[in-house]
C-alpha cells in the first residue's frame, strides 16, 4: 500500500452531489506531483451526508410552495438547507437514530475504510467546510473523551489519536456555542500524536468576510486561541460570487484554499520536520512576499 497520510474531506451545508470532493482531490494530487512528491502515497476518502437529509428538505419545500406565492425563493431554500440543517443536527443528539448519530456513523466508516486503504495508524489530514466543519470537531471531541468507545475506538487512527491536520473552510462552529457555559475546543494537536507530527501540526481556519456562515475561531474562548493555528481571511468565488453570501459554496476549489491546504498536505507527507525556508512558506500559503 505505501500510503503515507489519510486525507477526510466533509462537505457542509447546502445541496451537495456525492463528488463535491473530486475537483479538490484532483488539484491537490496535482500539485503535490508538482513540488516532487509521490501523491499515490496519499488515501483520499471523503463523508458524504447529505442524503440523509437532502429528501426531508426538498419535502419540506415543495410542501411549503406548493399553494403559496413566496418571494426571495432561492434566499428560503438556501435557509431552509441551512437553519434547517444545523437544527435537526443539533436535535436528540443521544438517542440511538438522530441525525447526530448517523451522521457520525458514517464518519466512523469513512475513517475505518481510509484506515484500510492505508494499512496504518499513519497521520490524519481532515478537511472540512461549514457544517462539517462541526460534525468533525463533535467527532474528534467525542472520541477524545472515550464516548463510545466499542463503537468508534478500534485503531488510534479511528479515535483520531494520529490527526495532525485540521483545514475548517467556512465553518459554522460559533454558532453551536451560543447555549453553551464554557466554550471548549478539542485538544490540538492530541497529546498522542507522534512528536515529529506535532511539531508541524496546523489546525487552518479559513473564512470569507462576506460569508455570513463562516467565522474566525480564535476569539471563542482561551482554548480556541490555542488550539487553532490561524484564522486565515480569504476571498472565495468568482465575480458573481465573492462578494457576497453565496461565497460559503465557493471553498471547496478556490486557489487562496487550495495553497495552504497543499503546504500543509505536502510538510505531512515530507514526514519528518524539516526547515522550510520563509520563500517557500510565503508561496505556499499565497502570502505576499
Amino acid at each position: 500500500m505505501n500510503k503515507k497520510v489519510g486525507v477526510l474531506l466533509v462537505h457542509g451545508l447546502g445541496a451537495v452531489s456525492d463528488d463535491f470532493a473530486h475537483d479538490t482531490v484532483h488539484e491537490l494530487r496535482e500539485r503535490i506531483a508538482g513540488r516532487g512528491l509521490n501523491r499515490d502515497e496519499i488515501a483520499w476518502q471523503s463523508v458524504y451526508w447529505n442524503p440523509l437529509l437532502s429528501a426531508k428538505e426538498n419535502r419540506l419545500w415543495v410542501d411549503l410552495c406548493a399553494d403559496n406565492d413566496l418571494n426571495w425563493a432561492k434566499l428560503r431554500k438556501f435557509f431552509i438547507n441551512s437553519f434547517g440543517t444545523i437544527t435537526a443536527y443539533a436535535y436528540d443528539r443521544d438517542q440511538p437514530d438522530s441525525l447526530y448519530q448517523r451522521i457520525h456513523g458514517l464518519v466512523r466508516d469513512s475513517l475505518k475504510e481510509l484506515r484500510a486503504n492505508i494499512g496504518a495508524d499513519r497521520p490524519l489530514l481532515v478537511i472540512a467546510h461549514s457544517l462539517g466543519s462541526v460534525i468533525m470537531s463533535d467527532h474528534i471531541w467525542d472520541r477524545q473523551k472515550g464516548k463510545d468507545e466499542e463503537r468508534y475506538g478500534a485503531t488510534p487512527f479511528e479515535r483520531m489519536e494520529t490527526l495532525a491536520g485540521f483545514i475548517t473552510l467556512g465553518s459554522n462552529i460559533p454558532m453551536m456555542t451560543v447555549a453553551l457555559d464554557e466554550v471548549a475546543a478539542i485538544e490540538f494537536p492530541p497529546s498522542s500524536l507522534a512528536e515529529d507530527y506535532r511539531k508541524k501540526a496546523k489546525w487552518l481556519n479559513l473564512y470569507d468576510s462576506d460569508d455570513v456562515l463562516g467565522w474566525p475561531l480564535k476569539p471563542l474562548s482561551p482554548s480556541y486561541e490555542k488550539a487553532v493555528s490561524e484564522d486565515i481571511e480569504v476571498s472565495v468565488g468568482n465575480i458573481l460570487t465573492a462578494w457576497n453570501p453565496t461565497s460559503h459554496a465557493a471553498y471547496w476549489t478556490d486557489d487562496s484554499v487550495i495553497k495552504p491546504t497543499l503546504y500543509l498536505l505536502g510538510s505531512l507527507l515530507e514526514g519528518p520536520l524539516r526547515k522550510v525556508p520563509v520563500e517557500e512558506q510565503q508561496s505556499m500559503m499565497g502570502f505576499p512576499d
